[in-house]
């Protein structure tokens, strides 16, 4: 079993800078009226943003094998959050939006499919304890 680690450190208030395995620093933090400078991403923001992270990443990989050219690509989410504490995410929308010209539409299909069932390790973690819905638009380039 492989092992991952993630170190936090704080920098004011509720600001901290974290990193991961990769080396990478993010910042992390909350709104003023909480105690936070406003200087960062919400860390229940940045779950979203992996959960888009990795489903883009399956999509994008799995259409270019497929010699499918996009012009552009873009993921939308939309959360649903409970108002009580925990205020946890009770549903996700993803919304995939491809850019080009003549997408075939079963390859889109199949790559969201495979995305959402096999690769996506996010998503395979998420669903335990969310609903997490999709869709899709292909546009003209």
């Amino acid at each position: 079993m492989l092992e991952k680690k993630a170190y936090l450190k704080r920098v004011k208030g509720i600001t901290f800078v974290g990193k991961t395995d990769s080396n990478h620093w993010i910042t992390l933090d909350g709104p003023e009226n909480f105690g936070g400078s406003n200087a960062g991403i919400r860390p229940k923001e940045l779950l979203l943003i992996a959960l888009a992270g990795c489903t883009a990443s399956d999509v994008v990989t799995i259409l270019e094998k497929k010699k499918i050219q996009l012009s552009d690509f873009e993921i939308n989410i939309t959360a649903q959050q409970q108002e009580e504490h925990p205020q946890v995410y009770t549903k996700i929308n993803i919304e995939y939006v491809f850019y080009g010209n003549e997408i075939p539409i079963e390859a889109v299909e199949r790559a969201i499919e495979l995305s959402q069932t096999k690769y996506c390790s996010v998503t395979a973690m998420l669903q335990k304890a969310i609903e997490i819905t999709h869709n899709y638009r292909i546009e003209k380039a």
